[in-house]
């Protein structure tokens, strides 16, 4: 019942890198190296058939090292919107940090910012709302507004299994999104 009432908002928030596309420590730095986790897309539209709205925050500290430049970004993110629209999905809004780790901002996760950000722009509290991310530092970020944060073991899921195994013992783990969708959000 808990969880049911938890899903009642109808929000689902998205890590990128890792979660619906393949993560890179090289950095994602062109639509071409953007290339979708098998399943996430199919993962997407699901939720989005099932009356979900789904937003997307993500850092992305290659727009500050120099990699890429926002415009980049926003191309990558127009394949990203491309592929989810042509499988018959929706996300709503993305929310990016372009800054890197020095930058001192209050949007780069483990920071809550871009959360704080949402729930503004929504004007509901993100309390309970699933949060999907592959890192530690989406988990902290989701922690931080009351969020239900979830660990997919894509991208860095694996790694941050094994640095944060006692934190993570409490909390929900999935191959990846596809099976949080199927057998974590919709059987519920």
């Amino acid at each position: 019942m808990l969880i049911q009432a938890q899903l009642e908002k109808r929000i689902i928030v998205l890590d990128r890198d890792g979660v619906i596309n393949q993560d890179s420590d090289a950095y994602i730095k062109s639509p071409d190296e953007w290339i979708p986790v098998a399943g996430s897309i199919e993962a997407i539209a699901k939720l989005y058939h099932h009356g979900f709205r789904l937003f997307v925050i993500t850092n992305q500290s290659g727009v500050a090292r120099g990699y890429y430049g926002l415009e980049t970004l926003h191309q990558i993110h127009r394949k990203m919107h491309d592929y989810v629209d042509r499988a018959g999905g929706k996300i709503e809004g993305i929310l990016f940090c372009p800054h890197g780790p020095e930058d001192g901002c209050t949007c780069r996760k483990p920071k809550a910012g871009l959360f704080e950000q949402l729930q503004t722009t929504l004007n509901i509290p993100l309390d309970g709302v699933p949060a999907i991310g592959d890192s530690w530092r989406d988990i902290q970020a989701a922690q931080a507004v009351g969020a239900l944060p979830i660990l997919v073991k894509s991208g860095k899921g694996e790694q941050t299994m094994r640095e944060h195994a006692a934190e993570l013992d409490v909390m929900p783990v999935y191959q990846n999104l596809l099976q949080v969708v199927d057998e974590f959000i919709l059987k519920t």
